[in-house]
């Protein structure tokens, strides 16, 4: 098939998409939207059809694995259907005689989402019931290795449809292969662009003229200060570390310890399976043997990590991932960036003063506002956090991969895909989610005049610089 041909499957898939969108719009109810959100999250948290999902994914990609996957595959899908339950996303939303405006809620159209391999069940999952919630039809755009997953996730989702009479067009995927010219066909016929993954599909969503929200990198670093209950921090920096292979945006990549208990931190983590490395040559010339990152490596169980990295004779009887000693920041020091894997850099901070700017630095050279982490009994620290550093999100005293995209105990939303505004690049500084996809018409009437006089305004003003 030609790259003409190409382009043309992927219009048909599109006119198949938006008739299917307005006759859900046209005949819409939020019964008619909500019973479809449900349908797609049952699709992927029936428990036998999850854990053919987890499997058919780490077969497929290599990443991850099978029990963390199952488990991520229901908490985020049944966190999300929290959220959303009773949620009023059809027909007027707001009726405000104050102001004389109400609101009605629409769908945007046909979404374009472009979701990566690193959960290629659970993201286009999220994504789905986001858009049918909110009465939208969605095509989906995985990377090549979640072809296969995406395109198990849509069979059950057909058959669930098939269930409550709903069009089957609702949810499609392009065909494989994939191509960034499909994708870019996608991009360019959708109503709105959702983009997670590498930064250059993120670059390309952004430039392909139709409205995008894509979601930035993620390169978290984490904070343990004197202040901190070292043991809980290690056992939650170490699960949060190892679920399903550090797979995540939000896994730790940096620990900033300080002075004071950097060496009582390391006995901490040693107990729970984090094993000290001094040799940080030894680790990047295994890591990153030819400028990029060890595919042997990427989000591997430990033991094969290890191997990989000839470390499994250097380090303690069951380690769960290796903790680097290192200084350097920057584009000649990969330990500080992102390392999709059981590998997490360790910097030695002289006080917690330091230990900010250390993470200052790193946010600048990758990671810059998707979120930190800090360990700590201060309040005000992470208070203190949020108003000088580049993110987004602060996270106090949690594993943090739990914790970003929203959990159970935290107030977040659930969500794979994490805004990081102005100084990651996005349009959004919140986790995507279902207001991402709906937009609203005002009728506007016309009140009581609300005119101030000039005074009113710019009296104060002129007391100090005069009129």
């Amino acid at each position: 098939m030609n790259a003409d041909d190409d382009i043309a499957q992927v219009q048909t898939i599109m006119t198949r998409a938006r008739a299917a969108q307005q006759a859900y719009e046209r005949d819409a109810t939020q019964e008619r939207y909500d019973r479809a959100a449900q349908a797609a999250a049952w699709a992927i948290m029936e428990p036998s059809r999850n854990k053919a999902l987890a499997e058919l994914a780490v077969q497929t990609t290599g990443l991850g694995n099978v029990p963390d996957k199952i488990t991520k595959n229901h908490r985020k899908t049944l966190g999300l259907m929290r959220d959303i339950k009773g949620v009023q996303t059809q027909g007027v939303i707001r009726d405000d005689p104050a102001s004389g405006i109400t609101e009605i809620a629409r769908p945007l159209g046909v979404v374009g989402a472009v979701v990566p391999s690193t959960n290629p069940a659970a993201t286009p999952a999220n994504n789905i019931i986001n858009a049918l919630k909110c009465g939208n039809a969605v095509v989906v755009a995985p990377s090549p290795k979640g072809v296969a997953s995406c395109d198990l996730l849509l069979t059950y989702i057909h058959a669930e449809f098939d269930k409550i009479g709903l069009d089957r067009d609702l949810v499609l995927m392009l065909p494989a292969p994939g191509s960034k010219a499909k994708t870019q066909a996608m991009m360019e016929l959708s109503d709105r662009i959702i983009c997670t993954g590498s930064q250059n599909n993120v670059h390309r969503a952004q430039t392909a003229g139709t409205p995008a929200v894509a979601v930035g990198a993620g390169n978290v670093t984490v904070i343990v200060d004197e202040t901190a209950d070292l043991r809980a921090a290690a056992q939650k920096i170490t699960a949060s570390k190892t679920f399903d292979n550090a797979t995540s945006c939000s896994s730790e990549n940096s620990m900033i310890v300080v002075d004071a208990v950097y060496d009582q931190f390391l006995a901490e983590l040693a107990q729970v399976g984090g094993a000290l490395v001094q040799d940080e040559s030894a680790i990047v010339s295994k890591l990153w043997p030819d400028g990029h990152l060890n595919r042997a490596v990427i989000a591997q169980d430990a033991d094969k990590m290890l191997d990989a990295l000839g470390m499994a004779d250097a380090v303690p009887a069951g380690t769960k991932f290796l903790v680097v000693e290192t200084s350097g920041i920057g584009p000649d020091h990969p330990l500080s960036g992102e390392k999709l894997s059981r590998v997490a850099a360790l910097y030695r901070a002289r006080d917690y003063v330091d230990a900010t700017e250390i993470a200052s630095r790193i946010l600048n050279y990758q990671g810059a506002g998707h979120s930190i982490g800090i360990h700590t009994s201060q309040d005000s620290r992470a208070v203190a956090l949020g108003t000088f550093l580049p993110t987004c999100r602060v996270i106090v005293n949690q594993a943090h991969t739990f914790a970003t995209g929203g959990s159970f105990n935290n107030g977040m939303p659930f969500s794979l895909s994490m805004g990081c505004g102005s100084w990651g690049g996005n349009s959004i500084d919140d986790n995507l989610h279902w207001k991402h996809f709906l937009q609203t018409t005002k009728v506007i009437r016309e009140i009581e005049p609300n005119e101030p006089a000039v005074d009113e305004i710019f009296s104060d003003y002129w007391k100090v610089a005069g009129q």
